[in-house]
């Protein structure tokens, strides 16, 4: 009988490697902030629900929405930054500025926000920022320059 399985050998010969390797560089490269992307969907969840987990839907209601909408807005960039991360790194800053809004949100749009509602947003505001400078300090780090 003839052995027609394919041998065990070294694939480097193989005329696509080179191909391949170079396609799954493409593939991965900036991807060194995915570590990243998990923190940032996580804060975007936690954001929309404080509303309700720091109990001031009902005292500050245009807050609980604002928070809602913000966090839905995190958690799509974290799902862009896992799902297109070539073209939405470049959005890094985008979190940085989200972040600086949370964190200036109670006092333009509460009414008069007692101190955990504050301390509530500036965390999430302060946590935001941090992030988008990782996001952005190791995307900058990664894209090849020419």
């Amino acid at each position: 009988m003839a052995n027609v399985s394919p041998s065990r050998g070294d694939i480097t010969s193989h005329p696509d490697a080179s191909e391949m390797r170079a396609r799954y560089d493409r593939m991965l490269g900036g991807r060194e902030v995915a570590l990243v992307d998990g923190p940032v969907f996580l804060l975007g969840l936690y954001c929309a629900a404080s509303p309700w987990i720091v109990h001031y839907t009902t005292s500050q209601p245009s807050l609980a929405t604002h928070n809602l909408i913000m966090g839905i807005a995190i958690g799509l960039l974290a799902l862009g930054f896992t799902r297109a991360p070539e073209r939405m790194y470049g959005l890094s800053w985008a979190m940085c500025a989200l972040g600086v809004w949370l964190i200036i949100a109670p006092w333009i749009v509460g009414d008069s926000p007692d101190a955990g509602v504050v301390w509530n947003n500036v965390i999430i505001g302060a946590l935001a920022v941090i992030l988008g400078l990782v996001c952005a300090g190791t995307a900058a780090k990664a894209t090849p320059r020419p």
